[in-house]
């Protein structure tokens, strides 16, 4: 008897470890990497099969040697060529006037073969964001930062180009079999570049989610949370979303990326998001990691905003 015990015990433990394990991963990692080549690969293949007199070109603004700011416009320079986009970058130094960097916007505005531009953010404090993105030709605005394009954006008017972020998220969600009509997202973040313009297009017909907004004033935030089947996290704080935030099954996406201390790195830091994944990741259906998810993913909507404003330059839309 003690024999047969002990392997009906050792059974019920495997099990349990076995069900435990299951439990613990039973999330679907969404993989940004994945998802923005096949995007990047179906622009170079629509590319390609257009028999016109130049290619598309983007103008790149940066300003001054902030590392990560060198290093996002270096990636997107790459991709550009990648899919056969022609790049052209205008470095100005940290010093220069508004005047001076309007002066060069203006430039490109009028240059008929430059069909989009892209400021890099952030920019230094003396210079005035809001009014440099509004300086920006609509139709060359392929950030989706202006006024114009996030008035085209509120109305659902076809001419608005969406800011990268957001509209990389609605791919995701959409490549990923996410069911977004009638379902409750909340977004966490009320920013001009991911909060605002992803509320405005999670509520666009078609897509019909029951959106809600919460930002640093908002009241029991956990239970706002917890209600959502889509949760979207961009507040730019490491772990602001736990465990106890998330509803069993939702769909989590991580839009930060943070750099934190580590001892385990050459850099001396790792990077995280805006959510404990570790401990959110079991009780998800699927969940964007970081680094891997978003961010890809804003790199692969610039370029698909890119040739769209080709597009209608070559009147080809």
């Amino acid at each position: 008897m003690r024999p047969r015990l002990g392997r009906v015990l050792l059974f019920f433990a495997l099990f349990a470890l076995s069900n435990k394990h299951r439990m613990t991963n039973m999330s679907e990692i969404i993989d940004g990497n994945a998802i923005s080549k096949a995007i990047e690969q179906e622009l170079a293949g629509e590319l390609s099969g257009l028999n016109m007199p130049r290619r598309p070109c983007v103008a790149f603004i940066r300003v001054g040697e902030d590392p990560a700011s060198v290093s996002y416009v270096k990636k997107k320079g790459r991709v550009a060529g990648e899919i056969g986009i022609e790049s052209r970058l205008h470095v100005l130094p940290e010093s220069v006037s508004q005047q001076e960097l309007n002066s060069l916007i203006d430039t490109l505005n009028a240059d008929d073969n430059v069909d989009a531009i892209l400021i890099q953010a952030p920019l230094p404090p003396h210079l005035n964001e809001r009014d440099t993105f509004n300086r920006v030709r609509a139709d060359k605005d392929v950030d989706g930062f202006s006024n114009a394009n996030l008035g085209f954006l509120c109305q659902e008017d076809s001419r608005a180009f969406v800011a990268c972020t957001p509209a990389g998220i609605i791919e995701l969600l959409k490549r990923s079999g996410v069911e977004t009509k009638g379902r409750k997202a909340v977004v966490v973040g009320r920013s001009l570049i991911v909060g605002k313009p992803m509320a405005l297009l999670l509520m666009k017909k078609g897509i019909d989610a029951t959106v809600c907004v919460c930002h640093s004033k908002s009241q029991d935030m956990k239970a706002i949370c917890s209600q959502a089947d889509i949760l979207i996290a961009a507040v730019g704080r490491p772990m602001t979303i736990t465990a106890d935030m998330v509803k069993e099954g939702a769909c989590v996406i991580d839009v930060g990326i943070n750099r934190v201390p580590s001892d385990k790195t050459k850099s001396g830091y790792r990077l995280v998001g805006d959510v404990d994944f570790e401990n959110v990741a079991p009780k998800c259906s699927k969940i964007t990691p970081v680094p891997g998810g978003v961010g890809p993913m804003t790199v692969a909507m610039l370029m698909h905003n890119t040739l769209a404003a080709y597009k209608r330059h070559m009147n080809l839309l």
